[in-house]
């Protein structure tokens, strides 16, 4: 093997070990599955924000990037006979044979909603899980909007779920109702409940309109950062600074900056 191979992943899987070996970077090699938690983080998002961007070159590259770290967890693995990359490969594979019978099997899932139910189903019972609550484990390392999501979807495969919007929105207001009461009674536990609670219930909307809510706040951070530059530019402009300006001046600012979009 050697840095010139012609199969590009046999290339990397050669580049990561000479990484690890004797003689190697001294970072790659103090790494552990552990330190690498960050960079698999990173990476992820990274690849979420080149392809919002739609420039193939970038989600080439970023998935680039997201590769390597498989690619040297199962490096680490291998130099303990734990795992190395051919069974992970080998694992994922079986897995993927096992969970879609419908097109490897006799089964048959007509709609994407169906797929979901029987992967569900299939996995409970791979994990042992079927005596376990319906919501066991699930996305346990998930950011907590994206893991109320997933929880509430898996919810309402199993008919846990409002018919339509209306009484989202209902819940929506008894939510900011029961906020603002806990407010008024200075009661701060209550306060925390409450608002986990309305933030829940804003996931549950998002979730009903098929809106993916961490991708949504994403969007709308985005927009602050772009509006809030768009106003030290016109504070700036103006000869002020900020810290210095008036809320009204900011204010001010900000809606014409919304203007300009």
């Amino acid at each position: 093997m050697s840095l010139d191979h012609p199969d590009g992943l046999t290339r990397l899987r050669y580049i990561v070990h000479r990484l690890r070996a004797p003689g190697g970077c001294p970072w790659d090699m103090e790494q552990t599955h552990e330190s690498l938690i960050p960079h698999v983080l990173e990476e992820a998002y990274e690849v979420v924000d080149a392809i919002k961007s739609g420039d193939p070159t970038l989600i080439c590259e970023e998935l680039g990037d997201l590769l390597l770290q498989p690619v040297l967890h199962a490096e680490i693995a291998s130099e303990t006979g734990a795992f190395d990359i051919d069974k992970m490969a080998h694992g994922l594979s079986e897995k993927l044979i096992r969970r879609h019978p419908h097109v490897f099997g006799e089964a048959s899932a007509a709609t994407s909603d169906a797929v979901l139910t029987q992967w569900d189903a299939i996995k409970r019972q791979e994990k042992g899980t079927q005596k376990e609550g319906h919501l066991h484990g699930v996305g346990a390392g998930l950011p907590a909007l994206m893991r109320a999501q997933k929880l509430q979807k898996k919810a309402a495969r199993v008919g846990f779920d409002w018919p339509d919007i209306a009484p989202v929105f209902s819940k929506l207001r008894e939510e900011i109702a029961e906020l603002e009461e806990a407010i008024a009674n200075g009661e701060t536990a209550a306060m925390e409940e409450e608002l986990g609670d309305l933030l829940f219930s804003v996931v549950n909307l998002a979730r009903k309109l098929d809106i993916g809510s961490e991708a949504a706040l994403a969007a709308t951070n985005e927009k602050f950062i772009r509006r809030f530059h768009a106003v030290e530019d016109q504070l700036t402009a103006a000869g002020k600074k900020l810290g210095e300006a008036t809320l009204e001046e900011m204010d001010a600012a900000w809606d014409a900056a919304k203007r300009g979009e």
